[in-house]
């Protein structure tokens, strides 16, 4: 019997505006230049940019799958694994707990998955299943953004505005990254100098 050589879990975290989805698509664009074939997906809540691919702050896209849960994304990449070597999944806070065993079966099934998703959320608490998959990855890599205060790196994702809500995807203005120190969790603010954001989760479930 043939034995499967392991692959390998890669998580990119971070606050937002820092260059997660921008460091997501530069090493799936690496993987496509070494000629290994590639799948990518993302949470359909997320449709800021583009329906159809990731795209960073800064305009980078990469082709991308939409998919509702884990299940779904289960049920679109299974059906052509054997032709996959390098599975991209962006915004993993989005999706449920059931995420980690997927990554660790497609481990054991010798394929690359390359994750990238915030970390904490504008409370500055753990962000759905990123820590678990911050523990059991083979590598992590946390980036800081610019905080909007003062100009020092940035550890945090300030929401600006009275919403308590965890999970506001895109509104106008909404969120700015901050430093420790500048950081004020449920807190109004406006005013800030990031880039807007689309409000889209209305559009996504209609």
């Amino acid at each position: 019997m043939t034995t499967v050589a392991p692959g390998r879990i890669e998580m990119i975290t971070g606050p937002m505006f820092s260059g997660k989805s921008e460091e997501l698509i530069r090493r799936l664009k690496r993987a496509r230049i070494a000629r290994q074939r590639v799948a990518c997906y993302k949470p359909n809540i997320d449709l800021r940019y583009h329906r159809t691919a990731i795209a960073s702050h800064s305009s980078q896209t990469h082709e991308a799958s939409t998919v509702m849960t884990v299940e779904d994304l289960r049920a679109t990449l299974f059906p052509m694994l054997d032709e996959v070597e390098v599975v991209g999944i962006d915004e993993v806070q989005f999706f449920s707990d059931d995420i980690i065993p997927l990554a660790v079966e497609l481990v054991h099934l010798g394929k690359r998955v390359v994750m990238a998703g915030l970390d904490t959320t504008f409370a500055a608490e753990p962000f759905g299943p990123v820590p678990n998959l911050m523990a059991i990855a083979d590598e992590v890599t946390k980036l800081s953004a610019v905080c909007m205060v003062c100009g020092a790196p940035a550890i945090h994702t300030q929401r600006l505005g009275q919403s308590q809500e965890l999970v506001v995807v895109g509104a106008a203005g909404m969120y700015e990254a901050r430093c420790r120190l500048h950081f004020q969790p449920w807190t109004d603010e406006s005013g800030s100098e990031q880039l807007e954001l689309l409000s889209t989760r209305e559009t996504a479930e209609t």
